[in-house]
């Protein structure tokens, strides 16, 4: 591999790594409009593995930014990245694959009713497992094509405790 072509492999890890980084900031911050922005017009996402739907990005972030409601507080800790940067003559080419283990601790909203909680931003709701992104080099950077959220495990705690 030549110097030029490490670099921008290296290039491509990092837009590929500030990617996955939107991603988590977007669906914790409520930020659909940069949730949308971070995909190709064809994407779609896959989260039936966590009780959700599987559509394409338009139908997913409406479901996301319903579903999401009933938590005061989220936060997606994404790590153990496997990048894979599919290979043209030696080159870096333009589609990538990328599996991430995820750790979500949530905060359920607690009814106006419900106000005697000592803590009321610790999670009680957490969940865990594997992301498979599949990403595409677009004329305005890399976008993400297609999200399954592959859920291991979940916790829940009831509120209070």
């Amino acid at each position: 591999m030549t110097q030029r072509a490490e670099h921008s492999t290296v290039m491509d890890r990092l837009a590929l790594d500030d990617l996955i980084n939107g991603y988590a900031r977007a669906v914790d911050d409520g930020d659909w409009p940069g949730y949308l922005a971070l995909f190709t017009p064809d994407g779609r996402a896959d989260y039936r593995s966590a009780g959700g739907i599987e559509a394409g990005t338009e139908d997913i972030a409406a479901w996301l930014a319903e579903m999401l409601r009933q938590f005061a507080m989220r936060q997606h800790l994404i790590v153990n990245r496997r990048i894979e940067l599919n290979r043209r003559d030696g080159a870096p080419g333009d589609t990538a694959t990328i599996q991430a283990d995820y750790l979500n601790p949530m905060r359920l909203a607690r009814p106006a009713a419900d106000a005697g909680d000592d803590d009321p931003t610790a999670p009680n709701y957490t969940c865990g497992g594997r992301y498979d992104f599949t990403a595409r080099r677009t004329p305005d950077g890399w976008r993400l094509t297609g999200v399954v959220v592959h859920e291991k495990w979940r916790q829940v705690r009831p509120l209070g405790d």
